[in-house]
């Protein structure tokens, strides 16, 4: 039976321009309504984080989120509550580009990550899936053979035990990217937000600079600060996560009433 005409997630799409070594950016969903990845797909951006560690969505508002970005070329990132195959397995089956797993803090809770979204023997994956499969359209072992990078797996580097053990969970098999995570990273040390304190930079120096010698896609979900982001970049970070739809709104909201402070002074003289 033939592969069906349509990415159920442009992971292929997202693959492709990180192994270019092209930066894509994306997005951060925290609402469940579908309509901010319609928004974010019109931005031009290349995939949405949907938020479900920090923010109140149900599995089905994530679905909601992923079939939005069905047949669009973005790709769906959904970062997952903690590395527990229970917890993963619901998330997987809805076939996102990237299942992200955070505060991972050694090799051996990464493996226990990359085994919750492979299929035995590499992982110990529950079979069940619907999406994945297009529906009954894939074949068993057609569908078998590309499971493995039909969704891909980062895990989110932000504790310094997790640097102390970096030359081992980067060298897990089936990990596909590291996503940095400064805030818990810089707080790990005491440093919460002080990013640039002597032992937080160190501990991003190091993680950059050995997963330069990796095929890992390393990336960040931060705002839109452009300094990190662009010397971030020229040292080998492909991804970008860059704010969200909750910061948009409400940066946009203190903004225009921002210019409109002086009618504050009008009502005040009436």
């Amino acid at each position: 039976m033939a592969t069906p005409n349509r990415s159920l997630n442009a992971v292929e799409n997202l693959r492709a321009k990180m192994d270019r070594g092209q930066p894509v950016l994306g997005m951060a969903a925290n609402l469940a309504d579908p309509l901010v990845s319609e928004i974010a797909v019109d931005a031009g951006f290349d995939f949405v984080w949907i938020e479900n560690e920090h923010a109140y969505m149900t599995t089905k508002d994530v679905l909601h989120h992923i079939l939005t970005l069905r047949g669009t070329g973005v790709a769906p990132m959904v970062r997952v509550p903690l590395a527990d195959a229970a917890v993963i397995k619901p998330y997987v089956d809805l076939c996102p580009a990237v299942i992200v797993v955070p505060f991972v803090r050694s090799a051996a809770e990464t493996s226990v990550a990359v085994a919750a979204c492979r299929y035995p023997p590499e992982g110990v994956r529950g079979f069940g899936p619907i999406r994945n499969m297009g529906h009954g359209e894939l074949e068993f072992d057609e569908y078998l053979a590309a499971a493995s990078r039909q969704v891909m797996v980062f895990v989110q580097v932000e504790h310094v035990d997790a640097v102390n053990d970096l030359d081992a969970l980067i060298a897990t098999p089936g990990l596909d990217g590291i996503c940095l995570g400064r805030n818990d990273l810089s707080g790990s040390v005491g440093k919460l937000g002080q990013y640039d304190a002597p032992e937080v930079a160190g501990m991003i120096d190091t993680l950059i600079e050995k997963c330069q010698d990796t095929d890992l896609y390393l990336g960040a979900s931060l705002g839109p600060d452009w300094q990190p982001i662009q010397r971030w970049a020229e040292r080998g970070m492909v991804w970008f996560s860059l704010g969200s739809d909750t910061s948009f709104v409400a940066e946009g909201a203190r903004a225009l009433r921002a210019q409109y402070q002086s009618l504050d002074a009008i009502k005040k003289r009436l």
